[in-house]
């Protein structure tokens, strides 16, 4: 087809007015304006809502926007074991208008277990600050006569391979817990690992698995209630919400054992280190209100503190401790 001079510059004025109106696609909420004025942050979590996650996020959120006097908007993106959520941070625009509620699993632990993740959180992500630690917690079916780590250690090994224990998923923090028990006290059980923490707690309640491994935060209501036995805490000391149930390092067999899950912030790497530090700040300011600790304790865990230094220190040692546990016992998502 054959167009004419005039109806090719008609054409190209039409376009050139089109894109001169339109608004530009990749511009930041309200562009010119100083951060964290020009628009409503969006705080994403990998996680699905009304999880131990999400419950930490909204409280982060609520007080983190009150004292940047900016809406801290949460978007749960809880798909593949929170991949997809911690993939959409590492895309997005570097402009403090779009962060992370990460923890231990998609953070740290999925690069080492998945080989389709494509994201490398050292260099896709900077570290805010450290929000909580949290220790795991192994509880026992009703009538398994275990309840503690050393008579679950003295029945797994006069039975090897005979008890079975539960996690919400394969390459999970619990599910390499759970392996570097069995290295350290040299036994060996048999995982069953189920789509999320739900299903981990009605199968070991309904007896259909031996063990579980939870969260504070799961486990603590049930063992309170005389639901589930509490075995063992994944920490160095007891824990004040369940101060009967052993920790770890106090058995013979895991002298120096502590492993925790934790939930970080996190921004897009080449973020501005202005806008990192004033979120690392008024962070830091939140992680002290009475409020927070008390919510965070109450549920057994630890409220954060520390800098974005601090906090890319802590995810280099948690790294490489992951990085022992899933070669040690060849764990791979399949």
């Amino acid at each position: 087809m054959h167009l004419s001079r005039r109806s090719l510059l008609s054409a190209a004025a039409s376009v050139a007015a089109a894109l001169a109106t339109a608004p530009a696609a990749h511009a930041a909420p309200g562009a010119g304006k100083p951060w964290p004025a020009a628009g409503p942050i969006t705080l994403i979590v990998p996680f699905g809502a009304g999880s131990d996650v999400d419950a930490t996020a909204r409280l982060i959120a609520e007080k983190l926007g009150a004292r940047l006097r900016q809406s801290v908007v949460v978007d749960n993106v809880p798909a593949s074991g929170g991949v997809l959520g911690v993939s959409k941070v590492a895309r997005s625009h570097a402009d403090g208008y779009t962060l992370l509620l990460g923890f231990d699993g998609p953070v740290s632990i999925a690069q080492l277990v998945n080989s389709s993740v494509r994201y490398d959180a050292e260099r896709d992500l900077a570290p805010v600050g450290l929000t909580s630690v949290a220790p795991m917690v192994i509880v026992a079916r009703p009538g398994l006569p275990v309840h503690n780590l050393n008579e679950l250690i003295s029945m797994a090994r006069a039975r090897p391979g005979a008890l079975t224990y539960a996690t919400p998923g394969v390459g999970t923090v619990l599910h390499l817990a759970m392996e570097r028990l069995q290295e350290r006290a040299r036994i060996r059980l048999v995982h069953v690992p189920y789509r999320g923490v739900a299903q981990v707690t009605s199968e070991v309640m309904g007896g259909q698995v031996d063990l579980g491994i939870l969260m504070t935060t799961g486990a603590t209501p049930l063992v309170q209630q005389k639901k589930l036995e509490g075995v063992g805490v994944t920490s160095a000391q007891r824990i004040d919400v369940i101060p009967e149930v052993m920790s770890f390092a106090e058995a013979p067999d895991l002298k120096g054992f502590e492993l925790e899950a934790w939930t970080g912030l996190f921004a897009p790497a080449r973020t501005p280190e202005p806008v990192v530090s004033r979120l690392a700040a008024e962070l830091a300011e939140v992680l002290k209100l009475p409020e927070v600790r008390k919510r965070l304790q109450d549920s057994g865990a630890t409220p954060g503190s520390g800098t974005p230094a601090t906090f890319a220190q802590f995810l280099k040692k948690e790294k490489a401790s992951y990085t022992q546990i899933v070669k040690s016992a060849n764990i791979q998502v399949e």
